[in-house]
């Protein structure tokens, strides 16, 4: 299998249910697809710089899965996330939340690599999220209520993670002076 086949050479792609129609590249349901992939790739940056801390890297590789349904359903398949994904990240969070210091404010990403990685996770989480809101806006596609809830709860959990490794690591967070 050839990976490239050129027909994207002039700006054009497709996806399922476009009734093999090309569309350009730089639409929104390509744009909240490479949104999505990007944010994927991250997290497998993110998984591997968490490799002495099982819990984050168990929770991003989760992620990972679940953004391909996420992913699979844009795209136009039959796929859309469960409830049970949705409910799951609550409880990671929630539990975090139990065993970090409670939040006193914004507070200065940074602190450790693991932390700061998670943070720009985080941050294209919320842009995946933002474009994946256009996408149901300009009714090109129906995303489940589970599908925008998981992605609206996995930046969350990705700053309940971040919050996490600082603390695990004693580094306490630091709020800006303003």
């Amino acid at each position: 299998m050839a990976l490239f086949t050129g027909k994207g050479d002039g700006g054009t792609t497709k996806t399922f249910g476009c009734d093999q129609q090309r569309i350009s590249k730089s639409s929104l349901l390509p744009e909240a697809l490479g949104a999505l992939d990007e944010l994927n790739a991250y997290l497998g940056f993110a998984k591997m710089r968490s490799a002495n801390e099982p819990r984050i890297k168990d929770a991003l590789h989760s992620a990972q899965e679940t953004l391909f349904i996420v992913q699979a359903e844009v795209a136009g398949a039959d796929k859309k996330v469960k409830e049970e994904a949705v409910k799951q990240v609550e409880e990671w969070v929630n539990g975090i939340e139990k065993e970090i210091p409670p939040i006193k404010g914004f507070s200065i990403a940074g602190g450790t690599e693991l932390s700061a990685i998670l943070d720009v996770a985080r941050t294209l989480a919320r842009r995946a999220e933002r474009r994946l809101v256009a996408v149901t806006e300009a009714n090109l596609r129906p995303l489940s209520k589970e599908t925008m809830a998981y992605m609206n709860r996995l930046s969350s959990l990705l700053f309940a993670l971040a919050r996490l490794a600082n603390h695990l690591s004693g580094i306490a967070e630091e709020n800006p002076r303003y």
